[in-house]
């Protein structure tokens, strides 16, 4: 089977789809790999670590996919009008795409995979169950971008995390509160408790209270009947109402001001990023604080998190809103990635016709495959193509 990688190419992704490690694992499930050139520079892997792993280089992206029957990326390939190469077609009709497929970001992109023939496993849409663990790319990916927000901010602050005593006067510890306890959530409280902040938390989910908890910050939240509802089968949290979020918000923003850091992670599946970090918030926070906007890809936690930036508000806040957290440390997250990416092949991968089957019936399988055969077979997204 011709496995192909490609070199990222969106705004901000410094990440890469295998490594060395991943490149001899796969050529030994019976793969050949073609690696576009440069696809690992941002993730300090130069051309020669793949091929030393046994990797071919390809100059371009149309040499990478000639006749490839699987392609692994991290982002979703550009299509026509998005960039100076159409990724998408150059991918051989019938071809396996493994990628992170931004399925709810841009329901038409699913359409195009369809047309063009293009099987696509959107390894976002993996479910949360016990056997998916080691291939959950969201998981694996947030753990660390919430470590980057929490070791962004203490860059940014102009004081430090842990409370240090000297013979000059005693500094006080930062009081860091987070919004939203998933995974990269519980990963900022753990990393900002190590660096000695006082650290407080607030999530929808009764389930991420206990979690809070055991990592030695203090819980924010309204715990009413809503509350006790307020997470999916899969995980998630759920969409609250509106008197609900109302009153969250009011409680969370008489919270804010009282923390020098705000660190935003709340994210629900399929939707714009809850707005729980008010202007009225941030204009009553002290000069010097910092709000790290995790969430800032699907518009932001704060109301006034500018995608893509960093800036300083008329008070003296600095709100950073960048683009792909994860990928603000892109070695880590390029091992990860890959590894996920790994596991999901190893695991449906058939030995003898040395190539990937994907039972239909499979619960991983229904919750990931997007596209099949020229027709769009997921359940979440079939009715919109019925429309």
């Amino acid at each position: 089977m011709r496995l192909a990688v490609l070199k990222e190419r969106r705004p901000a992704e410094t990440r890469v789809a295998v490594t060395p490690e991943t490149v001899k694992k796969l050529i030994a499930l019976g793969n050949e790999i073609t690696v576009e050139a440069g696809a690992g520079e941002h993730a300090a892997i130069p051309d020669a670590d793949f091929t030393a792993a046994g990797a071919a280089i390809a100059p371009d992206p149309a040499a990478a996919l000639a006749g490839a029957g699987i392609v692994l990326k991290v982002a979703a390939p550009l299509g026509t009008g998005e960039g100076a190469v159409d990724e998408l077609a150059l991918i051989p009709r019938g071809a396996l795409l493994l990628c992170i497929a931004s399925a709810w970001g841009d329901p038409e992109r699913v359409k195009t995979y369809a047309s063009l023939g293009i099987d696509v496993a959107a390894m976002e849409l993996l479910p949360r169950i016990t056997r998916a663990q080691s291939m959950d790319v969201l998981s694996s990916q947030a753990n660390l971008a919430g470590y980057r927000a929490v070791i962004e901010a203490a860059g940014t602050f102009a004081r430090g995390f842990p409370m240090m005593m000297t013979a000059a006067g005693t500094v006080p510890p930062a009081r860091v509160i987070v919004i939203g306890a998933g995974v990269a959530g519980l990963q900022a409280i753990a990393t900002a408790r190590r660096l000695g902040a006082i650290v407080s938390a607030t999530d929808v989910r009764p389930a991420a209270k206990e979690e809070i908890k055991s990592l030695g910050a203090s819980f924010v939240g309204v715990e009413d009947e809503e509350f006790q509802q307020a997470q999916t089968a899969g995980g998630y949290a759920k969409a609250m109402s509106a008197e609900y979020m109302k009153k969250q918000g009011e409680l969370v923003g008489a919270t804010i001001p009282k923390n020098d850091i705000v660190i935003c992670t709340a994210l629900t599946q399929g939707r714009a990023a809850p707005k729980l970090v008010s202007a009225e918030a941030v204009a009553a926070m002290k000069p010097g604080s910092v709000i790290v906007d995790i969430a800032a890809d699907a518009g932001g936690n704060c109301a006034l998190t500018r995608p893509g930036e960093s800036f300083v508000t008329g008070n003296g806040v600095t709100i950073l809103g960048y683009h792909n957290w994860p990928g603000r440390i892109p070695v880590a997250a390029s091992a990860l990635y890959a590894r996920n990416l790994l596991t999901f092949l190893t695991t449906f991968w058939d030995k003898e016709a040395k190539a990937p089957k994907l039972p239909e019936d499979d619960e991983i399988v229904k919750g990931v495959l997007l596209t099949q055969g020229g027709a769009i077979i997921h359940p979440q997204f079939r009715p919109a193509q019925a429309a």
